[in-house]
């Protein structure tokens, strides 16, 4: 299939060429919609991405013709069904470059795959008086069941510091280190200012210290290349909701033998391989950590979103996004009056800002009338708003069926909004 297409794009009328827009836009129903009797401006791809109509496709399909339950049953549909589950599970080691399908396991999503970790290997192995490095960067889900844990084992949570541009700093991070420390957990980029850590350089500063590594890739996996093997980190967690698929599903990558050496995170049913009132005795991995029934048509929803994104090629889908960030950075910049958070060069396509005078949930209110859909509040990082004295921050996150035109309108709705509060 083409995936370069050619477009004529808003008032500068400029000619671009972009990965699919002209074919891949219409893939999308629901960008077709109207809010108040206009076209739907969807900016808020940071929170939940679009579904297209392959993903869709492949959900109905198989509730109409192949749901039953997995890994429990010899007939037809239970058979089809695990085949899709896994050749789901097979897709996603190989989209991540994972050494084995074994060390991807299905969860409802990042928070619980950093959960798992937390309560797997964080209650197993952290003590009275460790050390957890986080970043001041990180999402509510990647500090709070740490935070957790340190109350409950008497451990230590330490935080590396971030400067004015939202760049973490990798000497102050460094350190950090001492004999007391245990663990690292940190995002890839960042949800709130698209900020992307450098994490090879972090990771390879923790092995130096015999330390193991999880990264919160939900923000990275959308517009990056993710190949766990060549970061080397031991744990990588992502959803599917934030990249054309499904909600409720994700996975956690972690290193065979760590994984191995972490005890379950949730009893029950396909998580053992054997159980006596006296004993139980536990599955191998992954299964030893997908308790019960998994979300079985999400997780084959997954699949069918990660051979649509590579159909259209990361790579491809980076560059156009980075070109949606450098036009939409430079016309929000022109408006006097509006600030943008976290303005470094290395970030993926999201722009936090806030305007003079005016709280963001207005902006989001009267955003929303002209049909343009951003995310407005603190984007469960209030650390972040701390750190620039902000309570809230309005952010618009692009995704590569977003154009330039919608950037346009944006802008042109950013100045509607400064009218309306100056009146």
């Amino acid at each position: 299939m083409k995936i370069v297409d050619t477009l004529v794009t808003s008032s500068a009328q400029q000619t671009t060429t972009v990965p699919g827009i002209g074919q891949f836009r219409a893939d999308f129903p629901i960008l077709d919609i109207k809010v108040d009797d206009k076209p739907l401006i969807y900016l808020d791809n940071a929170a939940s991405s679009q579904m297209p109509q392959a993903v869709i496709d492949c959900l109905v399909r198989y509730q109409k013709t192949q749901h039953a339950n997995i890994h429990r049953a010899v007939h037809y549909l239970s058979n089809l069904a695990t085949q899709e589950y896994e050749a789901a599970r097979c897709k996603l080691q190989n989209f991540i470059g994972a050494r084995e399908d074994r060390e991807v396991i299905f969860t409802s999503g990042t928070t619980d795959s950093i959960n798992l970790v937390m309560h797997g290997y964080g209650r197993k192995f952290i003590q009275r008086g460790d050390e957890i490095i986080l970043s001041e960067l990180e999402h509510h889900s990647n500090i709070v069941p740490w935070q957790m844990l340190a109350e409950e084992r008497g451990a230590h949570i330490r935080v590396a510091p971030i400067n004015d541009a939202g760049e973490l700093l990798v000497e102050e991070y460094e350190k950090l280190f001492n004999s007391k420390t245990r663990f690292v957990a940190l995002s890839h980029v960042s949800n709130a200012l698209g900020s992307i850590n450098p994490i090879k350089r972090m990771i390879a500063i923790a092995h130096q210290h015999d330390v193991p590594v999880l990264i919160d890739g939900a923000q990275a996996a959308p517009h990056l290349k993710i190949d766990v093997q060549d970061l080397d980190c031991d744990f990588y967690a992502f959803s599917a909701h934030k990249m054309c698929g499904p909600t409720g599903i994700g996975i956690l990558y972690g290193k065979a033998h760590l994984l191995e050496s972490m005890q379950p995170f949730k009893g029950g049913g396909d998580m053992i391989a054997s159980v006596s009132f006296e004993k139980t005795t536990y599955n191998e991995i992954p299964y030893k950590f997908e308790a019960g029934t998994p979300p079985i048509a999400a997780a084959i929803g997954f699949g069918a979103a990660i051979d649509y994104l590579e159909q259209i090629g990361l790579d491809a889908i980076a560059d156009y996004e980075h070109e949606l960030l450098l036009y939409a950075s430079e016309q929000i910049r022109m408006i006097p009056g509006v600030k943008i958070i976290g303005d470094c060069p290395d970030k993926v396509a999201v722009i936090s800002f806030v305007i003079d005078g005016i709280h963001p949930h207005d902006v989001g209110t009267l955003l929303n009338q002209e049909g343009i859909a951003v995310r407005t509040g603190h984007h469960c990082a209030q650390p972040i708003m701390q750190r620039f004295n902000v309570a809230a921050t309005s952010r618009a996150s692009f995704s590569f069926y977003n154009t330039k035109k919608e950037i346009d309108a944006l802008v042109a709705g950013i100045r509607s909004v400064q009218k309306v509060f100056a009146q």
